[in-house]
């Protein structure tokens, strides 16, 4: 599963993977030379990028490639310049390098390629490249939309994680599975990895007043999942954190992690339209 997402910092691609690793809560990095300098002016210090001792764009370039288990490069047509220089890194260096010219795959087709290439290599920590935005004015659009599609496809994709086992002693229930969630934010991402792309479609998709409705499916397999409200005592209290009240019960709680994956969801509703 990857990461964290890195790049330049320039304008056009490298700033899409930047801005896509911001939206999806994704963490994010990379060198930018000194400065920050962008053909844009200094970097904003929104993005957490780190300054190198040289304003060499060389520089930079081989030490965001170095820093990644993988690079990709996006770019409508041949690479050149820095894209070249960037993929020519990683292949002397012996580092995984895809090159995705969508003047030759329709976006979608990308997008699976990279979720592939990314699952295939093991890639945790990504870089990415391609031209900036004075070069190709088109290319910020296409990377973001390209990343964000590859990205939750991963997520859909995810397999469904082993069933929590436990064992009995005494009167008490021991869970014997680390990865069973603590927090509300741990059971979102567990339930990604759970549901289908069918149920998450349908979820998304639903108005904020139908939510309750799911109290007697997906609330129930949460609870029960989850081992709701005594034996997972962490999950309860990280609930009654979110919404300020230490009376809610199992019930409430679900509610709240339903209504927690639904928020997140939300943020992915034109990628499930596009790729449904």
């Amino acid at each position: 599963m990857l990461k964290k997402i890195i790049s330049g910092g320039q304008t056009g691609a490298d700033r899409a993977a930047l801005d896509i690793a911001i939206h999806l809560e994704i963490p994010h990095g990379g060198w930018i030379p000194r400065g920050r300098l962008t053909e844009s002016g200094p970097l904003p210090e929104i993005y957490l990028l780190q300054e190198m001792p040289t304003t060499s764009y060389a520089h930079r370039t081989k030490k965001n490639v170095l820093d990644a288990d993988g690079t990709l490069i996006i770019s409508h047509g041949p690479v050149s310049g820095g894209s070249k220089l960037t993929g020519d890194t990683a292949l002397k260096h012996n580092r995984p390098v895809l090159h995705i010219d969508l003047t030759r795959q329709i976006a979608f087709q990308a997008a699976q390629h990279i979720k592939n290439w990314i699952v295939a290599n093991g890639i945790e920590i990504l870089n990415v490249a391609g031209p900036r935005q004075s070069r190709d004015p088109k290319i910020y659009r296409a990377t973001y939309d390209i990343l964000e599609t590859a990205l939750y496809l991963d997520v859909i994709d995810t397999p469904m994680p082993a069933p929590i086992k436990s064992h009995t002693e005494g009167n008490l229930r021991f869970m014997t599975d680390d990865s069973i969630p603590a927090t509300v934010r741990q059971a979102v991402q567990t339930l990604q990895g759970r549901l289908t792309f069918q149920e998450k479609s349908r979820l998304a998709n639903l108005s904020e007043n139908k939510l309750p409705e799911l109290g007697q499916t997906l609330g129930k397999t949460i609870i029960r999942e989850f081992h709701l409200p005594t034996i997972n005592a962490r999950l309860m209290q990280s609930c009654r954190e979110l919404v300020q009240d230490d009376a809610i019960q199992a019930d409430a709680a679900a509610e709240i992690i339903i209504k927690s994956l639904w928020k997140r969801l939300q943020g992915h509703k034109n990628v499930l339209r596009r790729v449904k």
